[in-house]
């Protein structure tokens, strides 16, 4: 017997929804930084073993838009219900509520299996962890409950144990040695808007968006050529820093955790072009891969 079907992480932002997803994995899919908003696709991550295929999506934190690239990221979420076989709703401890209602009663009202995660266990104590247990238990009746801490692994296996249980049977959906449905250049452009989450304050990394215009894969290099879009030319000069210094800083970090993903060196170019309101327009939008229903 085979099984094969679709897992679905969601909750609030920062909880901890790509952690998992890449502790399942064993690879870095989703991109980790401490700012809410990391994850803008839907991306989906896949485990095969001999007699099953696990495949796990990792959708954005659940917002209520301020803009239409927003809102294109909440339609990622929306589609995470429609083909889910096992839906995971992830909470870390403290939190008291989804922030939106509609999105918590789909959830509540859910007819496959949800797994409920309080996540990040290792910042509790006894007593906080039952006060926690007992609240969503009670808030999510339909759902199995595990307390987890993604970052450590604490209970990770046993949830991926449940995961495949509750799996229906069916022949695998994708080849058994892929581990994506993305292509090189959507982890390229990842790597590269990880680096300026992390080195960047203030509105600069909502402002930013990466597209991989070259990806020439050789025998022992790849060449790649990205180009970093901001919305005011203001924000390009601090992209770039003093003397180009900080986007060097961007592309050197960049091009080291690709080199480790590929497996191979990395020539990697960067520029910063100057894409007015792209947030905010359908059809650039449409370009970089989001408003797709």
């Amino acid at each position: 017997m085979h099984k094969a079907g679709f897992v679905n992480i969601i909750g609030n932002p920062n909880v901890g929804k790509s952690t998992l997803m890449n502790a399942f994995i064993g690879e870095k899919l989703s991109i980790i930084t401490s700012k809410a908003q990391t994850t803008r696709h839907r991306i989906l991550g896949i485990v095969n073993g001999e007699d099953f295929q696990v495949i796990l999506s990792d959708t954005p934190g659940i917002i209520k838009p301020a803009y239409e690239l927003q809102s294109s990221m909440m339609d990622f979420v929306k589609s995470a219900f429609e083909d889910a076989d096992v839906l995971i709703y992830m909470v870390e401890i403290g939190e008291k509520e989804l922030k939106d209602e509609a999105f918590f009663k789909k959830i509540t009202n859910s007819k496959i299996p949800v797994l409920l995660l309080l996540n990040k266990i290792d910042n509790s104590n006894q007593q906080q962890l039952e006060e926690q247990a007992q609240l969503w238990q009670e808030k999510v009746p339909n759902a199995e409950f595990y307390p987890i801490s993604a970052l450590n692994g604490f209970n990770v296996q046993n949830v991926f144990d449940r995961i495949v249980e509750l799996l229906p049977e069916s022949p695998a959906f994708y080849p058994k040695d892929q581990l994506t449905d993305k292509p090189e250049r959507f982890f390229v452009n990842e790597a590269i808007r990880e680096k300026i989450l992390l080195h960047y304050k203030k509105e600069i990394p909502y402002a930013v968006e990466v597209d991989t215009e070259e990806f020439f894969e050789e025998d022992s290099i790849i060449r790649i050529r990205s180009v970093v879009m901001v919305e005011r030319e203001t924000q390009k000069g601090i992209i770039i820093g003093h003397k180009g210094s900080a986007l060097k800083r961007v592309g050197m970090e960049a091009r080291k955790d690709l080199e480790a993903f590929f497996g191979k060196q990395v020539h990697l170019e960067l520029y910063v072009k100057v894409n007015k309101n792209w947030r905010s327009n359908q059809q650039q939008l449409r370009r970089f891969g989001y408003n797709q229903k």
